[in-house]
């Protein structure tokens, strides 16, 4: 039976995977010889050995494999062939990349490479950098090299991924900032919301929309007529993508969600998912009374089910309980971004993307600094 309190086991990213593997056809390619396992440094300074789990040797080249071990994080990229191919670089060019089968290509400015490089992002390219200048102060040569790297099926791999939305094309990113998956952290989600902005602004558009998930993104995708690049599949992460925005700000920015999640950010939650809290029943009975439902009406909304269910009560009963709500939920994502600059505007659908409530575009100052936060009236 398995033991629900053990701790999660941590994986590797792509980033790692092809440091190894670079590494490993380095050394083949000068000495002959795949070192098995293959060690590498992390960005920490750690030393970590990976197993090959394919080795290759032509007549200019040398090829290694690694396996990617994402732990107990339901990566994607969990299980797939990482490959580095490398051939001997020109005396003094150091390490150059190329994308071989299964890696993108960047077709969009703003993300933290040039358009038309590889998908290789800067950290696992100094991890693959520093590896190989290692191997090669080892066998006393030049660490100029030729990397080419590859994830097999990496393009039908990247439809389940957002990279297409950022520009991407043609496969997955080689990725990590630390080299380790740490199990369930979000790290990487919110990583996407932030180049999602990057690319939004980098393309010159006012205005971007998060959602929440796919029925509330394609109901503000056409209520709004967005493209592709202003649409930030934030999740849970309301926080996530109003804070980012600070720094990086656009000029009208639109939270879209479902009753459930647009009831929690109305309470002052950042976080949407479930484990950070649940829909406040009580307190939108309180509103709901404040807005003039009877006793029935209200206790009706205490005991349902379903924030759903709620928003059906109060419609059928002509209360505008979902317009009180989404306002205090605009207020509540405006306050956490907090610029001048930057209009928020919040909008509820329900489950078949029909729009229950929507308030007009705010900035921050135009709401007092506890509105909203699960307000009993």
């Amino acid at each position: 039976m398995a033991d629900d309190s053990a701790p999660l086991r941590r994986g590797w990213t792509t980033g790692s995977c092809a440091t190894a593997a670079a590494r490993a056809a380095f050394e083949a390619l000068h000495c002959g010889r795949f070192p098995d396992p293959v060690e590498i440094a992390l960005p920490s300074g750690a030393r970590v050995a990976f197993a090959l789990a394919m080795q290759e040797r032509g007549g200019d080249f040398a090829r290694a494999g690694v396996v990617k071990d994402a732990g107990d994080d339901p990566d994607v990229t969990h299980g797939a062939l990482v490959v580095a191919t490398v051939r001997k670089g020109a005396g003094g060019a150091g390490v150059t990349f190329a994308a071989g089968e299964g890696i993108g290509t960047v077709t969009r400015p703003g993300l933290p490479l040039a358009v038309g490089e590889p998908a290789i992002n800067p950290v696992p390219r100094a991890m693959i950098a520093r590896a190989i200048a290692e191997a090669a102060l080892a066998l006393e040569i030049g660490a100029d090299a030729a990397v080419e790297i590859a994830i097999p099926g990496g393009a039908k791999i990247a439809e389940r991924t957002l990279n297409a939305r950022l520009g991407i094309i043609g496969g997955l990113s080689i990725l990590g900032t630390t080299g380790i998956v740490t199990p369930y952290s979000c790290a990487a989600w919110i990583d996407t919301i932030h180049r999602g902005i990057d690319v939004a602004r980098a393309m010159g558009l006012g205005h971007v929309a998060g959602a929440t998930g796919r029925t509330s993104e394609e109901a503000v995708r056409a209520l709004h007529g967005l493209p592709d690049p202003a649409l930030i599949d934030m999740g849970d992460f309301v926080g996530g993508m109003m804070k980012y925005l600070r720094r990086a700000p656009v000029p009208k920015v639109t939270v879209a969600a479902g009753p459930g999640k647009m009831a929690k950010l109305a309470q002052g939650l950042l976080d949407l998912h479930s484990r950070r809290g649940e829909v406040d029943k009580e307190a939108l009975a309180a509103r709901a009374s404040a807005l003039g439902a009877d006793a029935a009406l209200a206790a009706g909304i205490a005991q349902a089910n379903t924030a759903a269910e709620i928003f059906g009560l109060a419609r059928a009963a002509a209360l505008p309980l979902a317009e009180d709500v989404v306002r205090d939920a605009r207020a509540v994502a405006a306050r956490a971004c907090g610029l001048e600059d930057v209009a928020v505007e919040a909008i509820m659908f329900d489950r078949d993307g029909a729009l229950l409530a929507r308030t007009d575009f705010a900035q921050a100052s135009h709401f007092a600094p506890r509105e909203g936060l699960n307000r009993r009236r």
